[in-house]
């Protein structure tokens, strides 16, 4: 199910009031876990708008399909490249769905983004996507000097679910990558951080949904490709800067795997954007803006002396 239509389980709300009349009306509408196309059939009427950029194309990277925005094509090299996963539970979305976002992040950051159309689950588990996330990856930086870009300054980025796959690309190859920018990513299958119970219902994205996604997902909870939180060394990670909602049940796993990055001295930043929920940064908020724009800054400034 997808929570109660009227506000939390229990105590203060706190979702700003404009988060909150978005959140209930987007949790009246999005069907519970259980059926895949039910979920892609909702997530697809998310798709268009977005700012103008100035190139934007369509390719195929080995085999997986890429779209490529270049805010300033001709401009020059040495700019920075990011290579974008979107989210939605590995199950749904795709390159339409995210493409307000990647023209956003294009022109807050002034980078060229490549924005991955990696298989989905069920009917591609684990570890299809994260392989699929790797091919676009080694795509992008090998034709980085065609793209106008320096291949020093490469981010890998990622919104939920996409998050984790830009987080398990940063462990998978680091020396490769220049920063991973983590907005409000799932990374610990185990799902037993206190946010995960005290956001369980009524903001949008229920702990029954994650779950059910997880499932979908398949792969050894254990294993840090799946679960990076659980990964035994940070140590030598890329510059990285976590994005995350308050009211979230992947909040406090987002807040512990930054910790452990700090811990084991990586470059590690974290935004906590009070009074919103998860999803937030495709929704019409300030709070969205101001916090795309934050990301496209420190994207900017990644890979400068």
């Amino acid at each position: 199910m997808s929570g109660p239509k009227n506000g939390p389980m229990s105590g203060a709300d706190r979702l700003s009031p404009a988060a909150r009349r978005l959140c209930d009306a987007m949790a009246a509408v999005f069907p519970g876990p259980g059926d895949p196309a039910a979920l892609r059939a909702a997530a697809s009427g998310s798709a268009g708008g977005g700012a103008v950029v100035a190139s934007v194309r369509d390719a195929d990277a080995d085999g997986v399909p890429v779209r490529i925005y270049d805010p300033a094509p001709g401009g020059g090299g040495g700019r920075p490249l990011t290579v974008f996963f979107h989210g939605g539970g590995w199950v749904m979305c795709g390159l339409d769905t995210h493409d307000a976002l990647c023209r956003a992040l294009a022109v807050a950051s002034g980078a060229v983004v490549v924005s991955a159309d990696y298989r989905l689950a069920p009917e591609h588990p684990w570890p299809a996507a994260p392989d699929d996330a790797l091919t676009v990856l080694l795509w992008a930086r090998a034709r980085a000097a065609v793209l106008g870009c320096d291949p020093a300054r490469l981010v890998v980025a990622g919104d939920s679910s996409g998050g984790n796959l830009a987080a398990v690309t940063a462990l998978r190859a680091p020396e490769l990558i220049a920063g991973q920018l983590l907005f409000y990513p799932p990374l610990d299958a185990s799902m037993e951080h206190p946010s995960v119970a005290e956001f369980a219902r009524g903001y949008f994205h229920t702990a029954a949904h994650m779950a059910w996604y997880w499932d979908q997902y398949g792969g050894d909870p254990d294993h840090p490709h799946v679960s990076p939180l659980r990964a035994p060394d940070l140590s030598g990670l890329p510059r990285t800067l976590l994005v995350l909602a308050d009211c979230d049940v992947l909040r406090d796993e987002g807040l512990a795997y930054g910790r452990r990055l700090g811990g084991a001295g990586v470059d590690c930043g974290i935004h906590l954007v009070p009074g919103v929920f998860h999803g937030f940064l495709g929704l019409p908020l300030t709070a969205a803006a101001s916090a795309i724009g934050a990301a496209g800054a420190w994207v900017a400034a990644t890979g400068t002396p």
